[in-house]
């Protein structure tokens, strides 16, 4: 969890709140209106099924965390209905996609013909957060014309990923073969910008992960997501 929260102050320039999944101690209600804008992190856990419709799942594997899963879900709705910055990485992405609407697939790992989105399952630490692929940017897009680039290399460390896309959701990145690995989306004026990829990950040798947090810190401060933010010289 540290390396989201360095990622986030250091490059976002912002001050950070960690926010306890314990939705029946504490409401997102009450936390929503104190903060600028929320960063949904990753997680080991995976969404329960049921979230997006599909409760009896025989592919459906944990761990779970429904505790997360309803403190999320309440503060996504909370800071979107205040017009408030949202912001995803990994389950974070995942979450969001679920709160538009979308579902889940959870064979990235294993189904596709040209990339595999998780190292193998005997791979350490290190090598997980090494395997990379490369994402084609949208055009236009927010994240094309905040990072300034077509095209970035990420690492790939997941096993579910987008399956139909959320409602009112723009797809932002894309992996070679074809799963959404970014999307963005406008809500009540504020931005809902979301990746598939770690850019907490070495966060000080990559150009491309500072600028992910910096266009956080633009959104926290009202300002332009789309607007290039690269790394100072």
């Amino acid at each position: 969890m540290n390396r989201y929260v360095v990622g986030a102050l250091r490059y976002a320039d912002a001050a950070g709140l960690l926010i306890p999944a314990l939705p029946d101690l504490m409401g997102a209600r009450e936390v929503a209106p104190r903060l600028d804008g929320l960063m949904l992190t990753g997680s080991p856990s995976n969404i329960t099924p049921d979230r997006y419709g599909q409760a009896d799942a025989e592919d459906a594997e944990g761990p779970y965390d429904p505790g997360r899963d309803a403190m999320t879900a309440a503060l996504i709705e909370a800071m979107l209905e205040l017009g408030k910055p949202v912001f995803g990485i990994c389950r974070g992405l995942q979450e969001l996609n679920v709160a538009f609407g979308g579902s889940l697939r959870r064979d990235t790992s294993r189904n596709s013909e040209l990339i595999a989105h998780h190292a193998p399952d005997d791979a350490g630490f290190e090598a997980m957060f090494g395997h990379e692929h490369e994402v084609r940017l949208t055009p236009g897009g927010a994240l094309n014309q905040g990072l300034g680039r077509e095209a970035l290399k990420v690492n790939s460390v997941h096993f579910q990923g987008v399956g139909k896309l959320g409602s009112g959701l723009t797809v932002e990145a894309v992996a070679p073969d074809g799963v959404v690995e970014a999307f963005s989306a406008t809500v009540n004026g504020a931005p809902v910008v979301a990746v598939q990829w770690h850019p907490e990950w070495r966060t000080d040798a990559n150009p491309d992960s500072q600028a992910y947090f910096r266009l956080l810190g633009r959104a926290l401060r009202g300002e332009a997501v789309a607007a290039t933010v690269r790394t100072p010289a």
